[in-house]
């Protein structure tokens, strides 16, 4: 009886955590939404929303970053950008969370690094939703730059996840 009691406590616990963290990384979109970092190149963001799903990544599970991904996403495409705005994210959000999960498991990269892949893995996912979408694979010209951007603010968002992570105390998450 009592490990049925853990077990429900746990689960429990990971739900309220993670509707917590949906609605964070929600405010963190919704910030960038209304103060957007773009500087002068569209489609760059700074990916505000990803410092939560890093430090779910690693302090929960892939399950849970991955709900609290896709609700975060769906949400924000239907408040701030539309249909074809949450199509872009969700796959660039989903590609960038599959790269992370993959290279955090071999236990190689650090956070920032895995970050950095991951900023990069979002805008490739984007750029082929993109090409996909208006059947031109001179959307691919557009990478270099995107692959730039992506590679700076993994590096930004990496580094402040990992800070962050430092100091959440992690009985939050046992």
């Amino acid at each position: 009886m009592q490990s049925q009691v853990s077990k429900t406590s746990r689960r429990t616990k990971g739900l309220a955590l993670s509707a917590m963290f949906a609605c964070l990384a929600l405010i963190f979109s919704y910030v960038e939404a209304v103060i957007p970092f773009n500087i002068g190149i569209p489609g760059v963001k700074l990916g505000l929303a990803n410092l939560v799903i890093i430090i779910a990544l690693y302090e929960m599970n892939f399950r849970y970053a991955l709900v609290i991904n896709v609700i975060r996403i769906l949400i924000s495409g239907l408040l701030f950008s539309g249909i074809f705005g949450a199509l872009y994210s969700l796959a660039g959000g989903l590609l960038s969370l599959v790269v992370m999960w993959a290279l955090k498991k071999t236990g190689i990269f650090s956070m920032v690094g895995v970050s950095m892949a991951g900023g990069v893995a979002h805008n490739m996912g984007q750029l082929l939703v993109a090409a996909a979408i208006v059947s031109n694979l001179r959307m691919f010209l557009y990478f270099p730059i995107l692959m730039f951007s992506g590679l700076i603010t993994g590096i930004l968002i990496g580094i402040a996840a990992h800070i962050i992570n430092q100091k959440v105390p992690k009985s939050l998450f046992r």
